[in-house]
């Protein structure tokens, strides 16, 4: 009986005090961008390949305009969040922004036509430091939108767990599929 079993190993866990990176979750929709080894360039929305005829709020379109700045992303596929006029809370903004999530890769040289999620912590994890920025971001707006005083919340990303967390300043313990929106 031993033979015919695979053995499944109990898999590694990550210490919990270890860095992690606290960004402001920008309320948006989730959206990709993918570019081929060949250079072909193309728009994703959180669960599907989108294009013009078949958008998401458009950035689809925004991809296609800007295709040939978009290819310095390099290939593989480069995640963030487009954001902005008429998307959610739309932030005070008559135009729309894609930002990377990707903070350790994209905070210097990126696409002039993107932006990257700010940071508002980097450290050890610290539930303190995940309350700290959420007052902050309470008390003094989007860091993503300076002026904004109705922020969504944070992503805690834990860099050994390579896993991201949100928490948001309203109705965090709630699930969405529960929220009604008003």
């Amino acid at each position: 009986m031993i033979d015919t079993v695979d053995f499944l190993e109990f898999p590694k866990m990550a210490r919990l005090s270890r860095e992690c990176v606290i960004t402001e979750k920008i309320d948006g929709t989730n959206a990709q961008v993918y570019v081929s080894e060949d250079g072909v360039v193309m728009a994703g929305s959180r669960n599907r390949w989108i294009t013009p005829e078949q958008d998401n709020f458009g950035f689809a379109k925004w991809v296609k305009d800007n295709e040939e700045e978009l290819r310095k992303l390099g290939p593989g596929h480069h995640y963030g969040e487009w954001w902005g006029a008429g998307i959610q809370r739309r932030y005070g903004l008559d135009h729309k922004k894609f930002s990377l999530f990707n903070v350790d890769r994209w905070q210097e040289d990126r696409p002039v036509c993107c932006d990257v999620v700010p940071v508002l912590y980097r450290g050890v994890f610290d539930t303190a430091e995940v309350e700290r920025c959420i007052d902050s971001l309470c008390a003094n707006g989007s860091v993503a939108a300076p002026g904004f005083m109705n922020p969504e919340g944070v992503v805690v990303y834990h860099v050994a767990g390579r896993v991201g967390f949100k928490k948001t300043i309203e109705r965090d313990e709630v699930p969405k599929t529960l929220q009604v929106t008003q």
